[in-house]
């Protein structure tokens, strides 16, 4: 992937060929019979202030893919850069540092949450943890983290059994904005809330975003939510890239078979809408024995035989708008 001067100035994240395999172990000694290939050569460049939409079903490796970024799944090979050090490589304070500037939203923060803990306590814990602040100082500022997601400070005395869903997402915010980080990965962030409260939610990412120039990884299986969220898309199958594009440009010309099915089942307003929808054949594959060739050939409706056998390069089309098809640009309607 190929970037100009200017635009590697303010590359924030940076993944070079990362993979992470999870080991199969069977039998009476455990020993290892196999992989699971959940991400597979994933490279990607992440800009300052920009938000990175990750897409794909279930399954896909989008999850496995943040979790590994922010190191709570270790890397199985190729390159993390962050700020232009490579993660695996930083120690002691350094290493400190980065696990404050790098943070993540939660589907369900109530999991994540002590019950019998008032959340005022729960959310000065990361001021313990990671400052020198007395009591009082604590308190003012998990108050003015309240403040900061549309809470009050009266809510600093409750218990997370008495927040709705879309108060308790507020509150993984404010945890997760505390130590003032520069990258933050929204994980299915708004995927359990109505639809009046994603919208709120969305607006104070967004306005956090423009005050703290904060750079998202927002993964999500609702395309009509990242579209409105996203300035980029990266599409995942089976742990691999597919395609990668503008937000724009990837809706308006979508070059994968696997990108064109997904946006074809995004619901419309009207019952006259003339959009196809491509309802694609079989189950996914098991990542533990993926497919040869393109590993979406076994559902692909314009697979040939050389999907089968070569894997497809990753190339790129137009400025910007990569993908990895045999056929790609060719419609599957």
């Amino acid at each position: 992937m190929v970037s100009t001067q200017a635009e590697q100035s303010n590359i924030l994240l940076e993944l070079e060929d990362v993979k992470k395999y999870f080991p199969i172990k069977g039998g009476f000694l455990k020993r290892n019979q196999g992989q699971v290939k959940a991400v597979e050569s994933v490279s990607l460049q992440l800009h300052e202030a920009e938000s990175l939409g990750v897409v794909g079903e279930s399954g896909c490796g989008k999850s496995t893919l943040g979790r590994t970024i922010l190191g709570l799944e270790e890397l199985t090979d190729g390159k993390i850069r962050f700020r232009d050090k490579e993660i695996q490589a930083l120690k002691g304070r350094e290493k400190q540092k980065f696990v404050k500037e790098m943070q993540m939203i939660f589907q369900d923060p109530y999991a994540s949450l002590n019950p019998k803990q008032r959340i005022g306590d729960a959310l000065a814990e990361v001021f313990t943890i990671h400052t020198n602040m007395t009591a009082r100082e604590k308190r003012e500022a998990v108050i003015g983290l309240l403040q900061e997601v549309g809470l009050k400070e009266e809510h600093y005395e409750r218990y997370p059994h008495e927040f709705s869903g879309g108060q308790r997402q507020r509150i993984g915010i404010a945890r997760a904005i505390a130590l003032n980080p520069s990258f933050i990965i929204c994980d299915e962030a708004v995927s359990a809330l109505d639809v009046s409260v994603q919208a709120q939610v969305l607006k104070l990412l967004k306005n956090l975003q423009e005050k703290y120039q904060l750079s998202y990884l927002f993964i999500s299986h609702d395309l009509g939510v990242v579209r409105y969220f996203c300035d980029r898309v990266l599409v995942m199958y089976l742990g691999n890239t597919v395609e990668l594009s503008t937000v724009e440009e990837l809706f308006d010309k979508p070059l994968h078979p696997y990108t064109q099915a997904l946006l074809s089942a995004i619901p419309r307003p009207s019952v006259h809408s003339k959009v196809k929808k491509v309802r694609l054949e079989g189950d996914l594959p098991n990542p533990a024995n993926p497919p040869s060739g393109c590993v979406f050939h076994t559902r692909c409706p314009i697979a040939r035989d050389i999907c089968k056998k070569e894997k497809p390069e990753w190339k790129e089309y137009s400025a910007g708008h990569y993908s990895a098809c045999h056929f790609a640009g060719e419609s599957i309607v």
